[in-house]
């Protein structure tokens, strides 16, 4: 009988990587503590159509990209691709805005897109993001940005920063109009952006493909085009990661791929992978039937982070090696010894002193520890820097 596997693009994350993972959501999490977000814990599955109104139904997710499905009951369900819907979903109905004016919120877990598995990320790959709903100063956006720069910072990953604005429904039509005139001025566009530049033509600035990218150059830029609301809401956040020396590159070619998108856009890059990315979205809750809110958040993809962890900071390990007879205080010891904090490994495994030694070898243990007979009626154990080749007799007391 042939072993079972994963399936494609469903993989799992072991041992180190298992580490790396979560280095960096509790790095993550360590500053939502500190910048006052409470988690939200969201569902896998959703009914398709939050996904339609939210997302777009003329965007690739929607099109190409969900895991959707009919149950039992013949409802259209959705595996979530991304969070910020759910989120959403989640405070419009469960009425939290009304008891929150602001609220702010995090979330981590699994996302799923059927698209061909690539770099960093795969059909069930996950995210960590944080949303900030209630407050319209681009203060939210600049406090926002600089939790992913801190976070970045303390796992040592040199990262940047690009922004854009995209305007707003005052001043993103006439922008929509210059820049549909300009993509049937010329040729050469992808099959996607031929039907993109109909129905949604911000997101042909999107597109991937290198002829597209070298026939939008000469396209017209949405900062020619904002209202006075909006410079003034994008000049303000430039002002505040200048004072703060957050440093940044303003990409007019940025935009969202999530129709939900206002004001600002951001992305943290690495080698030219997106790892992180957000904005601003005033206008999304009351499309869900909610209050009109105005709301800023992003979401990081873990595994693309992990791309660039390097070594995780380990603590020692300590096997404790004993003779049988000394096999309760052993458990004891070793009892006491994690109480303090330490990380200990009782060796299990091997018939005498030798081999179970050489276990605690191949382990990787950075200390030993070995108890008997002897050292019980002295009160003491012995500690082996594995190392160094080093021992001596530290006192212990049995209870």
């Amino acid at each position: 009988m042939e072993i079972l596997k994963a399936i494609r693009g469903f993989d799992d994350i072991l041992l180190e990587e298992a580490k790396k993972f979560r280095v960096i959501t509790n790095t993550f999490r360590n500053l939502f503590e500190v910048y006052n977000f409470e988690e939200i814990i969201l569902p896998i599955v959703e009914y398709k159509e939050l996904f339609d109104r939210s997302v777009g139904e003329i965007t690739d997710i929607v099109q190409k990209e969900m895991f959707v499905f009919e149950d039992k009951s013949h409802r259209v369900l959705a595996l979530r691709p991304e969070g910020t819907a759910g989120v959403v979903r989640a405070i419009v109905e469960h009425g939290l805005l009304y008891k929150h004016p602001t609220l702010k919120l995090f979330y981590e877990g699994s996302m799923f897109r059927y698209e061909r598995p690539q770099t960093g990320r795969k059909r069930q790959f996950n995210q960590i993001g944080a949303e900030v709903f209630g407050v319209e100063d681009p203060i939210a956006d600049f406090e926002t940005i600089k939790l992913c720069f801190e976070a970045f910072n303390k796992l040592s990953i040199d990262i940047i920063l690009e922004i854009n604005s995209i305007g707003c429904p005052k001043c993103r039509p006439k922008y929509k109009e210059a820049l549909v005139n300009y993509l049937h001025s010329i040729g050469g566009l992808c099959e996607d952006c031929n039907v993109r530049k109909e129905k949604n033509p911000l997101r042909v600035l999107d597109c991937k493909v290198e002829t597209c990218k070298e026939l939008i150059k000469e396209a017209p830029v949405m900062l020619d085009y904002l209202c006075e609301e909006c410079d003034t809401h994008y000049k303000s956040l430039k002002t505040y990661l200048k004072e703060f020396n957050i440093p940044y590159i303003e990409n007019p070619r940025l935009v969202r791929g999530l129709d939900y998108y206002t004001k600002t856009v951001f992305e943290f890059i690495k080698d030219g992978l997106t790892v992180l990315a957000g904005g601003r979205y005033d206008y999304l809750v009351e499309s869900l039937r909610g209050p009109h809110t105005p709301a800023v958040g992003f979401a990081a993809g873990i595994e693309r982070i992990m791309l660039y962890i390097n070594e995780i900071p380990q603590k020692p390990l300590y096997a404790l090696v004993y003779l049988e007879e000394a096999k309760i205080y052993a458990l004891k010891l070793a009892n006491s010894l994690r109480q303090d904090g330490l990380k200990v490994e009782i060796i299990t495994r091997g018939t005498n002193l030798k081999k179970k030694l050489e276990i605690a070898n191949k382990i990787g243990a950075s200390y030993t520890i070995i108890i008997g007979p002897e050292e019980i009626r002295k009160n003491v154990y012995i500690l082996k820097d594995m190392n160094k080749k080093e021992q001596k007799e530290i006192p212990f007391s049995f209870s």
